[in-house]
C-alpha cells in the first residue's frame, strides 16, 4: 500500500528523504548529472529560496512500509498568476520507480493540493527558480544530461503522466551543433557589421569574471525583460533575479558572456558555458574535497559548450539585433579554439523565430522535454 506524507522542510530527517531519494534513484545512470548537494537542498530551504518570498509549494514522498518510493512537490507562482490572469498549480521533482500506483498517489496529492487553493489547472514539470530546467525528456535518453540546466530522467515517467490524463502543453527542443555550424553566413555578417557601423548597438565584452559578476544585476533585468512573450514568463523580484545570476555565473567564463549595448542600456545578451557534466558526474554531489577543483579544471579542457541563453529586448529585434547575436556567437565560439560541439539547450517550440535559425545553423534536435498540463 502506498502512503503519501508531506514533509516538514524543517526536518532534517524528511528532507534528506526527499533529495536523497533522487541519488539514489539514478545512481547507476550513466546520462545523469546529479546536481551539487548544496543545490539539491536549496529549493526545501523557505528562509533562502526566493521562491518563497512571493509564492507557496510543498513536498511530498510516496512510502510504501516505511520505504520511499517517490516524490513530488506542488506549487504556485503567484506573479506568474497574477501577470497571466490564471489559476495555475504547477509540479516538480516527480520522480518515482516505475509503478502507476507510486505516480497516481504522488499527483492525486499535487491534485488536492491545488484544490485547496482554488486552482484550476496543473502544469509541470516546472521548477521554483527561472533556470529550473522544464519538462519530461521525451526523446534523447541516451545524451548526457547538459549539466543541470535541464532534468533527466527514465523512459518511463512519460507514461506514467500520460496514463493519469496529462497532455502537452509546450516543447523544449535541445539542438547539437558540430562548431563548424557557426560559419556565420556571409549575409548576416554583412548585417552584423552594418549595425555596429552605424553604431546604434555595441557589443560589451568583458575583461575578467570580477567584471562580469559587477554587470550580473542589469543583465540579469535586461533577461526578465527580453522573455516578455514568452510561455514561462513572469515578471521576476529582485530575489529570483540575484538567485538565477549567483546560480548561472558560478560556472561562467567571462570569455563566453557577451551582451549588446544601446548606449548605456543593456538591450541583449549572450550566454554559453563550458560543459562541466563529466565533472558534477565524478563530484556525485559535493564540492569537497576535490569536486570545486575538478570543476574548474573541466571547464578548461571541455569540448563542449552550452548556449543556454540568448535574447533581445523586442523592441530591437528588427534593427539587425538577431544577425548581431548570432554574428557575436559564431565569433566567439570559433575564435575560442577549445570547444567541438554546442548544445543549445531548451529552446521552446513557442520561440518560433529562433527554432528557424537553429534548422538554418543546421542545428540537428536531439533532446526534446515536454511540459504537460491537466485540467481540474
Amino acid at each position: 500500500m502506498i502512503t503519501i506524507e508531506k514533509i516538514d522542510t524543517t526536518n532534517k530527517e524528511q528532507t534528506r528523504k526527499f533529495v536523497e531519494f533522487y541519488y539514489d534513484l539514478y545512481k547507476i545512470c550513466p546520462y545523469w548529472v546529479p546536481p551539487l548537494f548544496i543545490d539539491a537542498y536549496l529549493p526545501l530551504n523557505r528562509q533562502k529560496h526566493p521562491f518563497f518570498a512571493h509564492s507557496e509549494a510543498d513536498f511530498f514522498l510516496a512510502l510504501r512500509e516505511g520505504q520511499v518510493v517517490g516524490r513530488i512537490c506542488a506549487a504556485e507562482n503567484k506573479p506568474f498568476n497574477e501577470y497571466h490572469k490564471t489559476r495555475k498549480a504547477q509540479f516538480y521533482f516527480f520522480d518515482c520507480l516505475n509503478e502507476q500506483e507510486i505516480a497516481q498517489a504522488l499527483f492525486e496529492a499535487v491534485f488536492i493540493w491545488a484544490k485547496e487553493r482554488n486552482l484550476d489547472r496543473v502544469v509541470g514539470p516546472k521548477g521554483l527558480s527561472p533556470f529550473d530546467g522544464y519538462g519530461i525528456l521525451i526523446e534523447g535518453f541516451e545524451q548526457r544530461q547538459m549539466m543541470t540546466m535541464m532534468n533527466y530522467n527514465y523512459p518511463y515517467y512519460a507514461t506514467l503522466v500520460e496514463n493519469i490524463g496529462l497532455e502537452k502543453e509546450v516543447d523544449f527542443v535541445s539542438c547539437y551543433l558540430p562548431a563548424e555550424s557557426f560559419q556565420i553566413p556571409e549575409r548576416i555578417e554583412r548585417i552584423a557589421s552594418r549595425v555596429l557601423e552605424r553604431g546604434k548597438l555595441s557589443i560589451k565584452k568583458f575583461k575578467s569574471k570580477r567584471e562580469l559578476v559587477k554587470w550580473a544585476p542589469r543583465i540579469g533585468e535586461t533577461y526578465n525583460k527580453a522573455f516578455i512573450n514568452n510561455w514561462e514568463y513572469y515578471p521576476f523580484s529582485q530575489g529570483d533575479i540575484d538567485f538565477a545570476v549567483d546560480n548561472v555565473f558560478m560556472v561562467a567564463d567571462h570569455r563566453l558572456i557577451k551582451i549588446i549595448m544601446h548606449a548605456d542600456e543593456i538591450v541583449g545578451f549572450l550566454f554559453a558555458f563550458p560543459d562541466v557534466s563529466a565533472a558534477l558526474q565524478r563530484a556525485r554531489g559535493r564540492l569537497f574535497p576535490l569536486g570545486l577543483l575538478d570543476i574548474l579544471l573541466e571547464m578548461k579542457r571541455t569540448k563542449t559548450v552550452s548556449g543556454n541563453g540568448m535574447g533581445i529586448l523586442p523592441e530591437f529585434q528588427g534593427s539587425g539585433g538577431n544577425a548581431l547575436l548570432y554574428y557575436e556567437m559564431g565569433k566567439t565560439l570559433l575564435d575560442f579554439k577549445q570547444f567541438e560541439f554546442v548544445e543549445m539547450t531548451q529552446v521552446a517550440e513557442t520561440t518560433k523565430q529562433m527554432r528557424a535559425d537553429l534548422k538554418n545553423l543546421n542545428g540537428e534536435e536531439y533532446k526534446n522535454h515536454r511540459v504537460y498540463r491537466l485540467a481540474l
